[in-house]
This record gives C-alpha cells, structure tokens and sequence, in this order.
C-alpha cells in the first residue's frame, strides 16, 4: 500500500524510492499527482494549484523575482524494473529502477525543498507535470503555458532533467523532414518498363553520409548539430519495381538558428527533392549571461556544458524565460532497462538548488 501523503521531511533519497514504486507511466499520472498534491498542501507557505495531472505549487512572498523549478512524473513503460533497489557499480551508491533517472529523483528533490524552503529570497514556482514521454501535444507543460501562462511567468527557469548534476545550457531544436522519391511501378522482370524510386535515394543517402555536422558557439557553449537518415520505406513487393520510396531525416539544429533557418538549410541540401517538414521544435538559448543564471552556475559548482537534446526548456525560452537544465541522473541511462541513478548526485542537485535558493 502507498501511503497518500508524502513525508517531504524525509531524506530526499527515500522520497525517490517511494515515488519511483509509484507507477506512472505517461497516461497513468493520477494517483502519483494525488500524491504529491496532497503532500504540498500541507504546506501554508505553497499556494497549490492543480492543473489535470500537473501539480503548481507557488511562494508569494513578493520578492523582487521569481524562478521557477519544474520537472515531469510520467516515465516511459516499466521493463521489469520496478519496484527499485540500492545497488553497488563500480563502489558508487545507486538507486536502481525506472524512473531513478528520468526524472524521479529531481522531482524528489523538487517536493524536499519545495517543503523546506519557507522563505527563500526569491519567489519560487514549483512544477510537476504530466505527458512528457509522450506527444508533445499531451505534455503538461505545454498545457499550462496555453491555458494558464500567468503560473509560467519569472525571470529563469531550471528543468530538473537528469544532467548528471551538472548544469545543461538551453538545447539543440530539432527537425524531422520527408523526402519522397517519386517513379513509375513495373513488374521487376521487365524494370525498364518503370522507374525505380528507390534507386533515386542514393543521392541524399550520400549528402546525409558525407554530411559534417557544424559546431556552432552560442553564449559562450558549443552546440553540435546532427542530421541523420531515421526511417526510410519503400515498395510493396518483391516483384514490383517501387514508384515510391521515402526518407525521413531529423535534424538537431543549434539554438541559435530558429526553425526556418533550419528549414532553409534543409531545402538548400536536398534541392531538387520533394520535401515536406512534418515536425519541429525549436531550441533554447542557455542564456548564461544573465546574472540568475550565472549565481545559479556558481552555486552548482560545476562548468556547464550545451544540451544536445531537445527538453522543455525551450517551451520557456518560447515564453522569454532563459532556462537550464540541472538534475541528478545519466541522462545516457534513461529509459535503460538498467536506469539507475547515483545516490551522491541526487544529494548534490539539493544542495545547490538549495544553496542558489536559501
């Protein structure tokens, strides 16, 4: 049975474990939100607001500014890695189990200081949110920056996500394109008859081969760009000569390209293709030259490094607010079967959030 009210005084580790054994993989989000709504109106120094199965939780104490500090609590399917345990790997402490990286243990440490931090000397929105390992249409986040965007306003932001306790500036935006290869069907004993579509891919497959990635220097962090082949599909048949076939191609962009930059560079590339954009995202500046961003770099403790990914810092930077990310975990071991996060970083995420904040 699992109790319907946290104890947010217990060691930050502890408060991992339980609400990893929680289940709540994306869809499934409920009795976690409960959970964690619950435990914070405990508290006279939070204003709760409950948004579906996203929990905001917010200090008004009328400081000068205000931060705010989010994470999600959906994870992707349980692979017989539930419920969690503390293991050894190579003589470090982990805690063993899905959702240990991405992101229980920084949406622990979230509800520990949330709880804590009576009077912090800015203002501090708390965000638990819901459908982030899903389509982006469902995700939490997104969902109160369109329906409620006054409980997203401040002046920085830091997304949780696994980071190995570091600091992340901003994220790479991305970009998924069809290219469609058009020719004539005949049966593949007479090809001459017909055109071959999938033939005709040989030539972006050698631009997308002998691509070289540009490393483009945006406030002060190199961001790595990518451009890969992902999905290609052609033919119905093995006797019939294709008269289509289809690649499609992402495209990690730097953040300091906005989507049709990248378009444009991908219609330059592939010129003479058909091609069609059928998602993007845009990136997000660290914004690392802001004062709030350089204190919070301070109080880490650590030398940031560019995010290569796309998170949910850009639906900040979207609204004007420069964002990071920072949170305990391997963000390599996410999703792993083996996801396991180290003990010692979940403590260092709360003693710097704790130390920027207090």
């Amino acid at each position: 049975m699992v109790a319907t009210i946290l104890d947010l005084k217990k060691d930050s580790v502890e408060i991992t474990q339980v609400i990893c054994d929680i289940f709540s993989v994306s869809g499934s989000e409920q009795e976690l939100a409960d959970i964690i709504e619950q435990s914070l109106r405990q508290y006279a120094h939070l204003e709760v607001i409950r948004l579906g199965d996203a929990i905001v939780a917010r200090t008004n104490l009328g400081r000068d500014k205000r931060v705010i500090i989010a994470g999600h609590i959906d994870t992707v399917p349980v692979a017989d890695n539930l419920p969690t345990k503390f293991i050894e790997i190579n003589g470090k402490q982990m805690l063993w189990g899905r959702g240990t990286v991405d992101m229980k243990a920084g949406a622990a440490v979230q509800l520990k200081l949330a709880a804590e931090l009576v009077s912090p000397k800015v203002d501090i929105t708390w965000v638990f949110y819901d459908h982030e390992e899903v389509d982006s249409t469902l995700n939490g986040l997104g969902r109160i920056s369109r329906t409620n965007p006054e409980l997203l306003v401040g002046n920085f932001a830091v997304l949780c996500e696994p980071s190995n306790a570091r600091v992340e500036g901003g994220c790479n935006g991305t970009m998924r394109v069809m290219l469609t290869l058009s020719g004539t069907k005949a049966h593949s004993a007479r090809p001459w008859m017909g055109e071959n579509a999938l033939h005709k891919a040989s030539k972006p497959l050698s631009i997308l081969s002998s691509y070289q990635p540009a490393e483009v220097l945006v406030d002060g962090l190199v961001y790595r760009e990518s451009l890969n082949a992902v999905v290609m599909s052609s033919g119905i048949a093995g006797n019939v000569i294709p008269d289509l076939a289809s690649i499609e191609v992402n495209y990690r962009f730097a953040p300091s390209k906005s989507a049709q930059d990248a378009e444009d560079h991908i219609r330059e590339l592939f010129a003479g293709t058909e091609l069609s954009v059928i998602d993007v995202a845009e990136g997000a500046r660290p914004g690392l030259d802001l004062a709030e961003a350089a204190a919070f770099v301070a109080a880490t403790g650590t030398e940031p490094a560019p995010k290569y990914g796309w998170t949910d810092v850009a639906r900040f930077s979207a609204l004007g607010i420069p964002a990071v990310n920072f949170g305990p975990g391997d963000p390599n071991k996410a999703h792993a079967d083996d996801e396991a996060v180290e003990i010692e970083q979940i403590y260092a995420c709360e003693n710097s959030l704790r130390s920027w904040l207090a």
